[in-house]
């Protein structure tokens, strides 16, 4: 939320039970890659919600070991790179719209997604980040993308 002004959860304080359906029962798709930029392959998904994993005909185990950038066909994975090259310079990106494949080869376009950076937000007394309290510094982690059901479209 303080980076894009989105809310994942229902409410900001929701309830591990509250959390869970958003990564079981929900309609948003929620996928994310780590910063193994230093692996041949790229990053590794590391996060999908039950819908993400249907949406990408995976298992959890298939999924986080796979690179993020086999989501994008070939001939897409330069304009997957610009967008998260974007991504981390911006803070995040609204309205993305992309083509995908699962891992049997279907293809599918979404729409309207939020393409995010991820991080931890620790305190430290050197400093902070401008326009953050005193104190706070972020460390990257990774980048996610969330969209909902209804925004993808089977080509």
């Amino acid at each position: 939320r303080k980076l894009t002004g989105t809310a994942l959860l229902p409410r900001p304080n929701a309830s591990p039970a509250e959390a869970s359906i958003l990564a079981t029962k929900s309609e948003l798709i929620l996928v994310s890659h780590g910063l193994d930029d230093d692996s041949d392959s790229g990053p590794l998904f590391n996060y999908a919600t039950q819908a993400a994993l249907d949406l990408f005909e995976m298992n959890w185990d298939e999924f986080v070991r796979t690179p993020s950038r086999k989501s994008a066909e070939l001939q897409e994975q330069s304009e997957r790179k610009n967008i998260l090259d974007a991504v981390s310079r911006d803070g995040y990106i609204s309205n993305y719209s992309g083509i995908r494949v699962s891992s049997t080869g279907s293809r599918f376009r979404i729409r309207d997604a939020l393409v995010f950076n991820l991080f931890d937000e620790v305190l430290d007394e050197e400093g902070g980040v401008p326009g953050e309290e005193v104190g706070a510094r972020r460390i990257p982690r990774g980048q996610a993308a969330l969209f909902r059901k209804e925004n993808i479209e089977y080509l």
